[in-house]
């Protein structure tokens, strides 16, 4: 295995491209030239996916070498209450709809209890929109997590809900960020951004916020000093042509502010959606989704391979398409899982260990902002380190 080297074959990669026509993408590649937007749907057009995913891999070793990373976590989805009744989604519930949901203060913080016996780092904290619930809620449930294990780091609150919050709280989300971060709250997740594209957003998701709004509350997301993830939902309505844009708009803000950390294509579920006539992506198309979010996304030092959205077998895959992360062990997740994913809801750590060694990578426990906790390569990635990021 290789952990942190040049990436070898790159004579039989080139002479590959150059028989797909894709010759120029391939130099770029290797020269660690930025791809153009026409570069990008030249690669979804092509049929060569196997072509992309090597591209993709020889990003991702030159970057990472065989380092494969995952954290100890859970997942806490607050409500399913919702007001945003997007199209794509099958979570989301009414205030008196059978299966609604709210937890409390006290709620949340037993859902921390429940694992403290298991060596967890991270809480993902994200859920719908319900205007009912006050300001106060919000810094309540961060503060009832650090009451319960005051070493976890709390990820927390997607952009649509920050802009909620800081609607319930009648002040600019500028003051309400540093309230929340003093209440607990340690980074942002990447959900929420859907397709940037305007025509997607109003077909089928009007009332939530578009991809401006997501963008501008990203950069005061990162001004405020927290990082965050970012994603794309590919799959459904939209074209090649908006996701290259979406790709692009992304690429643009990592540049502007450098404080996003991770990149998840999230596949859509069409099962109990108002879209369950559309098939969704077949495995094929996450691989290559991957792919191309590794090649056109080089200021994104890690693409994540969600593993409860895409099965452990297609996420084995991926991490010869491009991605080095595949998530963690996640306990109790329910958005993906409404929507008729069939992964388990959770798994040891022990599991995610194998599935990365007989991937062939090597194994790296991380915390939330990818420093490391545990390596299968002590020598090259150091306890308490910094994940490697090359090239």
């Amino acid at each position: 295995m290789r952990p942190l080297s040049e990436p070898k074959d790159t004579a039989r990669l080139q002479q590959r491209a150059a028989e797909a026509g894709l010759g120029s993408i391939s130099e770029k590649v290797l020269s660690g030239q930025r791809l153009s937007s026409e570069d990008a749907l030249a690669l979804y057009a092509t049929p060569d996916y196997l072509l992309v995913g090597m591209l993709a891999n020889h990003v991702r070793e030159r970057m990472h070498g065989d380092l494969t990373y995952f954290n100890v976590n859970q997942h806490i989805n607050y409500t399913n209450v919702c007001n945003k009744l997007c199209r794509f989604c099958a979570f989301q519930r009414l205030p008196k709809q059978e299966g609604a949901y709210v937890f409390t203060p006290e709620q949340v913080a037993q859902k921390i209890t429940e694992q403290l016996g298991e060596p967890v780092t991270e809480v993902h904290m994200v859920a719908g929109i319900y205007p009912k619930l006050p300001y106060e809620y919000y810094l309540d449930i961060l503060r009832a997590v650090k009451s319960a294990r005051p070493e976890i780091h709390i990820k927390a609150f997607t952009m649509i809900e920050l802009m909620q919050i800081a609607r319930r709280a009648k002040k600019p989300l500028e003051e309400v960020l540093p309230e929340l971060i003093e209440a607990g709250l340690d980074s942002c997740p990447g959900g929420g951004a859907e397709i940037f594209a305007d025509r997607v957003q109003k077909e089928g998701y009007h009332l939530k916020n578009t991809g401006q709004q997501w963008l501008d509350t990203t950069r005061k997301v990162h001004a405020a000093g927290l990082r965050s993830n970012c994603t794309m939902l590919h799959g459904h309505i939209e074209t090649q042509a908006e996701r290259v844009d979406h790709l692009v708009r992304l690429r643009e803000l990592q540049d502007e502010t450098g404080g996003l950390q991770c990149y998840i294509p999230l596949s859509f579920h069409p099962a109990n959606t108002e879209w369950s006539h559309l098939p969704g992506p077949t495995a094929l198309d996450e691989l290559r989704e991957i792919a191309i979010g590794r090649l056109m996304l080089d200021n994104v030092p890690h693409i994540k391979a969600y593993w409860i959205m895409l099965s452990i077998p297609v996420a084995q895959l991926a991490l010869s398409f491009g991605a080095d992360d595949v998530d963690g062990t996640v306990v109790e997740e329910k958005i993906y899982h409404e929507a008729g994913a069939t992964t388990p809801q959770g798994v040891a750590r022990q599991e995610i260990e194998n599935w990365i060694t007989e991937a062939g990578r090597i194994p790296v426990e991380r915390d939330t902002l990818y420093s490391v906790i545990w390596s299968g390569n002590e020598e090259l990635a150091p306890v308490g380190s910094a994940a490697p990021v090359l090239g």
